[in-house]
C-alpha cells in the first residue's frame, strides 16, 4: 500500500532529478526551450501523457 513516506519519496527524487538535469544541462537550456516552442501544443501534451503513463508502468512494475 502506498503511504506518504512512498509520495515524498518520490517528490524528493523528481526535484533531484531535474535539479541534476538543470545543473548539467544549464547552458543548452535556452536553446532546449526555443526547440520546444517549436512543437505545437497537442504534440506536447501527448509526448507529456505517453511519459507519465510509461512512469506508471515503470512504477506498476517495480512495485507490483
Amino acid at each position: 500500500m502506498l503511504d506518504l513516506s512512498d509520495l515524498l519519496t518520490a517528490l524528493a527524487l523528481m526535484l533531484v532529478i531535474e535539479g541534476a538535469l538543470l545543473a548539467v544541462m544549464a547552458d543548452r537550456l535556452d536553446d532546449l526551450a526555443e526547440r520546444l516552442r517549436g512543437v505545437p501544443p497537442p504534440v506536447r501534451r501527448t509526448l507529456g501523457l505517453v511519459v507519465a503513463c510509461l512512469g506508471v508502468f515503470f512504477v506498476w512494475l517495480i512495485r507490483g
